[in-house]
């Protein structure tokens, strides 16, 4: 071995040393959360970010698009941004790689789709303009006048 090729080898371990003795491993799961737990922790952090108005829809046997959709509401522009820059950071924190997000520009309408979990983020008047909850929430029963 040569004296350059031993000087890099001592060089890459002592790096890789004070590497490993200033900060541990972050542990992350080795598998990708269910359905249900990307719910869950999609709904805790709306609730921290104080969004508003969320409504959850079981698509569950209704679309092969995905098991949950959500519907939630910013304040404002700012808002909505804050909201979905956050939801994107703990999917990614749990493990959910390949979150495909729309809207996050204009900060309207964000769009986050993590695959098993659908999440809308409005502004108010944007999110009653498109009324998405009146095509994908049950129809009510009809009564019919005798």
């Amino acid at each position: 071995m040569s004296a350059i090729q031993r000087k890099e080898r001592s060089l890459t371990k002592s790096v890789l040393s004070r590497v490993s003795d200033k900060s541990a491993p972050v542990a992350v799961s080795p598998h990708r959360p269910d359905a249900d737990e990307t719910l869950s922790t999609i709904l805790h952090r709306l609730d921290d970010m104080k969004a508003e108005e969320t409504i959850t829809i079981d698509l569950r046997g209704k679309s092969s698009l995905a098991d949950y959709m959500i519907v939630t509401s910013g304040r404002a522009n700012r808002h909505v941004g804050a909201i979905a820059e956050n939801v994107m950071k703990d999917l990614n924190e749990s493990g959910i790689k390949g979150v495909h997000v729309e809207g996050l520009p204009n900060c309207d309408w964000v769009l986050i789709d993590s695959g098993d979990v659908i999440v809308h983020v409005f502004r108010p008047e944007v999110r009653a303009f498109y009324n998405l909850e009146k095509m994908w929430m049950p129809a009510r029963a009809s009564t019919r006048a005798s």
